[in-house]
């Protein structure tokens, strides 16, 4: 079947077995490894992408389901100017060890911040309740969230 899916900003014309899940087609069709595969059954959320900017896992959906749609992949989160500022306090507010959980948490952070520009703690951790990180206790993943969003916030508005 046919389907035009935009990734990052890119429109990808695939031609797509029906019961492809959108896990794979990004990962083996369009080369996009962020996305991680952890467990095939919704429970671990690294499959995490934004589907039309809500975050949905996308080893629950079939490559199909996302003709037309805009998919958002952590690789899209990098910019010309360079880290967008999800990436950035990650890094900065050591939010990642292995990294496995990662991408997932990041494009979940980054649509809770798009809804809600100053998240508590309790916002933060219920937006990433189905997202399993197995190396951290959460609370560096949460400040990293908090930062992300404060550093929005300050952003200039053509930045």
């Amino acid at each position: 079947m046919e389907v035009t899916i935009t990734v990052n900003g890119t429109a990808h014309t695939l031609d797509l077995e029906p019961r492809q899940l959108l896990v794979h087609v990004i990962r083996e069709q369009l080369r996009l490894t962020g996305t991680h595969i952890g467990c095939d059954s919704t429970s671990c959320g690294a499959c995490t992408v934004l589907y039309d900017g809500t975050p949905v896992k996308s080893c629950t959906l079939f490559g199909v389901q996302a003709d037309g749609v805009e998919i958002t992949t952590v690789e899209g989160l990098l910019t010309a100017a360079g880290l967008d500022p999800m990436q950035a306090a990650f890094k900065e507010h050591h939010g990642l060890q292995c990294g496995y959980c990662t991408p997932g948490m990041m494009l979940v952070g980054k649509a809770l911040i798009e809804e809600n520009t100053s998240p508590s703690d309790d916002e933060v951790r219920t937006a990433i309740s189905g997202n399993i990180c197995r190396c951290t206790g959460y609370m560096n993943i949460v400040t990293a969230i908090q930062a992300a969003a404060a550093a929005t916030t300050d952003a200039p508005a053509n930045a």
